[in-house]
């Protein structure tokens, strides 16, 4: 039996692939165990980078709709079930981590697929991607922190749109809107998201880390407490090795050495 998720360390950074590409990586039981061990393993195995693709010709379908056939259940299924004990923890868990998640998106990326790919810092979309709310073609609403996210990143109009349509959004599309980071050549994209990740891996990683968490928190703080959050995670970047050794380096000319402390 296939691994639905395949690992691959770095040394410092860790590459996570969905591999289900028959069912275009959708999510089933398994496939949500693993890649919240694999996270897990990532974190605690002291990962200074992440880095989430699919196999095959897309990145993730979202959920797997053979496990919902109603003709094989004896009654409508508790969806938030499925919500709180598998993705709600998922994107809790992306957000949480204190280093950056870089996802790279290859081909169509749809429901909680593309969800998915949102919760993640920096995403990278080959240009043959699409990003595709598709609950609506099943009468759901956007889930996978997807109705937090759009309206965030979009604005409502387009939040909606997208929703209400389930119409396809292209790579380039998304990246001129700002739902992502950028649009690259297919060919590229892997070769870049993996320079990326060795980048941030060998960068001040507790910096990038705190940066992650007071941009996260920015969406609900008032700004007199934002500040405070700001001087706070200041106090603990300028009391750090990687401070340290980047005005060091700064001041003698030469490429720092940042350990992620």
């Amino acid at each position: 039996m296939t691994e639905s998720i395949l690992v691959a360390d770095h040394g410092n950074w860790v590459e996570i692939t969905l591999n289900r590409p028959d069912k275009l990586n959708s999510f089933n039981e398994e496939m949500h165990l693993a890649l919240r061990a694999a996270l897990e393993g990532a974190r605690d195995g002291g990962a200074r980078a992440v880095l989430l693709t699919g196999s095959g010709r897309g990145f993730c379908a979202g959920q797997d709709l053979g496990d919902r056939d109603p003709s094989k259940m004896d009654g409508p299924p508790d969806l938030s079930v499925t919500v709180r004990t598998f993705y709600a923890p998922l994107v809790n868990l992306i957000r949480s981590l204190n280093f950056p998640v870089i996802c790279a998106v290859n081909g169509v990326a749809a429901g909680a697929g593309a969800n998915l790919a949102l919760a993640c810092d920096v995403v990278l979309a080959g240009e043959s991607a699409k990003f595709i709310q598709s609950f609506s073609k099943v009468g759901l609403i956007p889930d996978t922190g997807g109705s937090w996210h759009l309206p965030r990143l979009l604005g409502e109009a387009r939040a909606k749109g997208l929703a209400f349509t389930a119409q396809p959004l292209k790579a380039k599309q998304a990246e001129d809107w700002g739902l992502i980071w950028k649009a690259l050549p297919d060919e590229d994209l892997m070769s870049e998201a993996r320079a990326m990740a060795e980048g941030f891996a060998n960068g001040p990683t507790l910096g990038l880390g705190l940066t992650k968490q007071c941009i996260q928190a920015a969406a609900v703080d008032t700004l007199e407490d934002h500040l405070e959050l700001e001087a706070d995670a200041m106090k603990t970047c300028g009391e750090s090795a990687d401070y340290a050794e980047g005005v060091s380096s700064f001041l003698e000319k030469r490429a720092p050495n940042f350990t992620g402390k």
